[in-house]
Formats: C-alpha cells, structure tokens, sequence
C-alpha cells in the first residue's frame, strides 16, 4: 500500500515537471512585450520616421559608403555651382565637390564630436549628481554650489570661453560642449538619488546591515538612471546644435573637413546663387536634431503611459 502511494507521488512530480504547452513560460510574456513595442510605434508614425532618420544618420557616419561613392574632398571645377539634380542630389559647392556626399561624410565627425559631448556631460555630470545626493551634507552644498555657477553662464558662452582655452579641433569642441553641459545632469542625477534613497527598500536594505556601496550599486543607481538616459537622449540633439554652432564659427576640424557647421558657414557666402550649400545641410542638422528630441520625449512620457 505505502510502495503504491510513493509510485503515485512520483509520477505526479514527473507530470508537474513536464512544460506545459509547446512553448516556454518566458515566451508569451516576451512576444506580448514585442507585440506591446509595435502597437506602440505604429500609433506613432512621427516617432517611427524619428527613428529611421536616426538609424539613417548613425549608419552615414559609420558607413558612408552605403550611401555615395563618391569623394567628399575632390572636386570638379567645371561643375561647380550644380543644383539638386539625380546625379548631385544635393548640388555642388564653388569647387565642384558633391554637397551631398560631404554631409553624408560629414556626419562622422558632427556624431563622433555629438558622442563624445554627451559621454562626458552624462559620466562627469552623473558623477556629480549621485555624489552630492548620495553622500549629503556639505559635500551636496559645495558640489551644488558649482553646479549653480555653470547653470549662471550660458552653455554656448561657456562652450566658447572652453574651447579657446583648449584650442580648435573636433574632440575639443565636443569636450567644451560636454562641460557646459555638465550641470543640467548633475542637477537631474541628484534629485533622483534623493528621491531613490528615501524609498522603502533602500531603507529595508540599509536596516539590514547592507554597505553603502551595495545600496549604491544595486538599488540606487539602478533606479535613478531612467531620468538621466533620457536626458542625455535629449541633449544629444542640444549637443549636434552646439557643435555645428561652434564649427560655424571656425572652431572646429579645419578645412576641407565637410563637418555640418562647417558646410554651412562655407556656404552663406554664395545664397544669392546657390541656396542648397547652406539650406540641405541645414535641413540635415534640423531632420537629426528633431528626430532625437521626438524619441527623447517618448522615452520620457510616452512610454511609462503605455506600460
């Protein structure tokens, strides 16, 4: 009778043991998040086309050969001043050389200086902000404090006054704009320390007798990142007006590096006869600036309202 009722325990927790259904248990809920993504994005075709555009930019800077063979510095002299046309889509320049394969390579260096801008802002600035919210005390008023005096000078005046004491060149406009940028951060990453810290499981993790650095790691940080991505999702299209405004006024790569402020500083001179050399890559900087603002603002709202 007992050998029996083991036999009949044993094969019910082999029957338990079996999956159910044809599928595993993490598969419905993964193509329900999948399905939830898409309805998500076909309701919003402008946030859609956002992210075309930037999948587009990003794949021009890193591969531009997908896009023109032809060569941003080389130019032909006896076609110069050719307006949008299928074999020059966005015109030539007064040397000649195809306007739409230098913003198409252009877009190396205006993203690398973008890239770079925003790493530094978002690691010097996070550094800031999770210090002084974490840490309290006289260390949050001394770092506050400096944090304040950035947030007095305007970005671009400071960017300038950085980049005539660091020199000219790509990566020292995009570290003169990643500085300026630096209290904005600091300022979004402290309030969300703070606001973490004072959670009911920070408290049940500290009363516990956790140190200080595992409730940084695994409870603080991880909960107070969502505001600050987001926020480096919007300053990248802030960062791209920065450095295009900075290589505009001639600090940037020096010529004949088609970088995108630079195109257009190089191309007001001739309005009155050739609009496309300052107007295509202008609507270039434009198209890349509002799509990354489109998704920073889903990512920001949007998103959370749906879930």
């Amino acid at each position: 009778m007992s050998q029996s009722l083991v036999d009949d325990q044993a094969e019910a927790a082999r029957g338990l043991g079996r999956p159910v259904g044809n599928g595993s248990p993490a598969e419905p809920g993964r193509a329900a998040g999948i399905r939830r993504v898409l309805r998500f994005l076909l309701r919003r075709p402008g946030l859609l086309l956002s992210g075309v555009v930037l999948v587009l930019v990003v794949l021009g800077a890193f591969w531009p050969d997908l896009f023109t063979s032809q060569d941003p510095l080389k130019g032909v002299p006896s076609q110069n001043f050719r307006g949008p046309s299928g074999g020059h889509w966005f015109g030539t320049d007064e040397l000649g050389r195809d306007v739409f394969s230098r913003v198409v390579h252009g877009a190396q260096l205006s993203l690398k200086a973008t890239l770079i801008a925003v790493l530094v802002a978002f690691v010097v600035g996070g550094l800031l902000g999770v210090v002084a919210g974490f840490v309290g005390r006289w260390v949050d008023d001394v770092l506050m404090r400096f944090v304040d005096v950035l947030l007095s000078i305007p970005a671009l005046f400071l960017s300038l006054a950085l980049v005539t004491a660091l020199g000219y060149g790509t990566v020292k406009v995009a570290v003169a704009v990643g500085i300026a940028s630096v209290a904005s951060f600091a300022r979004v990453a402290r309030a969300e320390v703070l606001r973490v810290r004072q959670a009911v499981f920070v408290e049940a993790s500290r009363s516990c007798g956790a140190r200080w650095y595992s409730v940084l790691g695994r409870h603080v940080l991880p909960n107070a990142a969502g505001p600050v991505i987001v926020l480096a999702t919007l300053d990248f299209g802030t960062s791209i007006l920065s450095v295009s405004a900075l290589s505009f006024l001639g600090y940037g790569a020096p010529p004949p590096a088609p970088e995108w402020g630079t195109l257009i500083s190089d191309g007001r001179n001739y309005l009155a006869n050739a609009w496309w050399l300052t107007a295509l890559p202008g609507l270039a900087i434009a198209a890349t600036v509002l799509a990354a603002n489109r998704i920073a603002r889903a990512l920001d709202g949007e998103w959370a309202r749906q879930r």
